[in-house]
């Protein structure tokens, strides 16, 4: 829930760390109101000859008057805090707290409104993990199922093209159950990293040439399946210099090219084209990769949710035709395979389309 040390330091909102009506010194003027008012009560018994009982009894009922006032604005936030805090602990994450004092409780009813928000997103996306997954995993279920009933019902021979078909919805279903244990890791921490020194040009043109045989076998089975996918984009590969060596994971990084490429297709033009563009890093082995698209770009305001789960992008159009839309889980799997190495990841100014720039820091991330 923590947005890092800045921002614990530092309430968001107006006031940023200013707060001219702090708890402290709402006590602290409680404390001096209390002395003077004593104060003023005992000169004024000694000048009128009053009897020190009763100045004491009016000062005590002055100083607990005021001293009701103050603890009253500082419990009657926190008792709506707690009802809050409450109602979202009961999974209702639609009530929030007002923000309108300047003090250490208005920064807190801040942070508890955030909290609210990001178990609200979560929630959402926990419903929303399980309607993608339903719903990719119906289609091949569905394909598979047909097949195999034709045969059992001798409506057609389990000849090898009729199991061709079959095999093809189970490779997708497996497909969709790595995406699912990509995400599980995810989920459950840093995974360890098998980092290599690897020759970029010959890496990067077998993941292409792999991204075509896919989205041919994709295309083969779209019309049994009531699919669709993407063949018309052609993909080309820019390494400078050809001789460009790398050090990573090589299967963690064909994670982050593979899922660049199938979202940069999806959004791609009829006959659009997709480059990857692979330059050395300012560091020793390190790695700079771009993906770029002719699709219609990504809005600025979008640049910081692209790589967020179940994303699928909000533009009025977002796939291009044939596109299934995809689960919204490959750039958030990118961006897991990124961070894992120390990189970044990110979307990069463009003249046309989309533009993701990756960079891998190579040994020195190694070394230390």
């Amino acid at each position: 829930m923590s947005d890092g040390p800045a921002a614990r330091r530092t309430p968001s909102g107006p006031w940023g760390d200013v707060r001219p009506f702090s708890i402290k010194t709402k006590l602290g003027a409680l404390v001096v109101i209390s002395v003077l008012i004593t104060t003023g009560l005992s000169m004024i018994a000694v000048h009128t000859k009053t009897e020190l009982r009763f100045i004491m009894v009016f000062s005590m009922i002055a100083t607990l008057l005021i001293t009701q006032f103050v603890a009253h604005s500082l419990t009657a936030p926190l008792d709506e805090m707690n009802a809050v805090a409450r109602s979202i602990s009961h999974g209702d994450y639609t009530r929030r707290v007002r923000e309108s004092r300047r003090d250490e409780l208005g920064a807190l009813a801040q942070t508890i409104n955030r909290m609210a928000d990001e178990l609200a997103a979560q929630d959402r996306q926990r419903k929303e993990l399980v309607a993608n997954v339903s719903h990719e995993l119906r289609t091949p279920i569905a394909g598979l199922r047909a097949v195999l009933e034709n045969i059992v019902d001798g409506v057609t021979e389990a000849d090898p093209e009729t199991m061709r078909t079959a095999l093809k919805q189970t490779e997708r279903l497996g497909r969709l159950v790595e995406t699912l244990l990509d995400l599980s890791r995810l989920d459950n921490g840093v995974v360890p990293l098998k980092l290599r020194r690897f020759e970029v040009w010959p890496y990067l043109s077998g993941v292409l040439k792999e991204a075509n045989m896919v989205a041919s076998a994709r295309a083969e089975m779209a019309s049994g399946s009531g699919s669709h996918t993407r063949t018309d984009v052609h993909l080309s590969l820019d390494v400078y210099p050809p001789e460009l060596t790398a050090h990573a994971d090589p299967e963690r990084i064909h994670q982050v090219v593979a899922n660049l490429i199938d979202n940069a297709v999806k959004h791609s033009p009829p006959h659009g084209r997709v480059t990857v563009r692979a330059r050395r890093g300012p560091q020793p082995e390190s790695l700079a990769l771009e993906v770029l698209d002719e699709g219609p770009g990504i809005p600025r305001s979008e640049w910081h949710r692209v790589f967020e789960r179940f994303n699928r992008g909000a533009v009025s159009r977002p796939h291009g035709p044939g596109s299934d839309g995809g689960t919204g889980l490959g750039l958030a799997i990118a961006r897991w395979a990124v961070d894992l190495h120390g990189g970044r990841i990110g979307v990069a100014e463009s003249d046309r389309g989309c533009r993701i720039l990756v960079t891998l820091p190579g040994l020195p991330s190694v070394q230390s």
